[in-house]
């Protein structure tokens, strides 16, 4: 276990950082090719091993994502969510090739809670891709039925997520 294991996440600087980014927009779904092209990123599409969701790579002022094309489109945006999350929260680690570039990869453990980093990242994702104040006006404003398994689809769909991806945002948001 090494010492981020041991910290505790800290959602506050990711969620400021993701609502900066979100004032691009008006309404979902977020662009996230306009938001990586912002932080001087470039995404890329690639067949990678299935288990291996996403990649980002930093070499000095370049940045690339690079997500597995063989996934949905609703996971590879909270993927390239994801990566961004780590582009501007934390510094990667060094690939041991070559010192001069770090590395961050979504990958399974990046979904459990073992480390402090992959929670970040994945709680910036939701941030961004999901934002809470948009959720509310939706939910609010077009009483939507959060019990409705359509319903939940469409919300999805308008916000460019799995269901699955906005029932967890809901939950911790306390929707329901």
């Amino acid at each position: 276990m090494t010492a981020a294991d041991r910290v505790r996440p800290s959602y506050v600087r990711g969620r400021r950082r993701a609502e900066d980014l979100i004032r691009l927009f008006s309404q979902p779904p977020v662009d996230l090719n306009l938001v990586a092209t912002t932080l001087g990123a470039e995404i890329r599409t690639y067949e990678l091993k299935p288990d291996i969701s996403g990649i980002l790579y930093r070499d000095g002022e370049r940045r690339v994502i690079v997500v597995n094309q063989d996934h949905s489109i609703e996971r590879q945006r909270f993927t390239i969510a994801h990566e961004l999350g780590h582009l501007v929260l934390h510094r990667g680690q060094p690939v041991h090739v070559d010192e001069g570039f770090r590395v961050n990869l979504r990958d399974r453990r990046s979904a459990t809670a073992e480390d402090v980093e992959e929670i970040e990242a994945n709680a910036f994702a939701a941030d961004l891709l999901m934002p809470a104040k948009w959720l509310r006006a939706d939910v609010e404003q077009h009483f939507i039925d959060l019990t409705d398994d359509n319903a939940m689809h469409a919300l999805a769909s308008r916000y460019g997520v799995s269901t699955q991806a906005m029932a967890y945002r809901l939950a911790a948001l306390s929707f329901t």
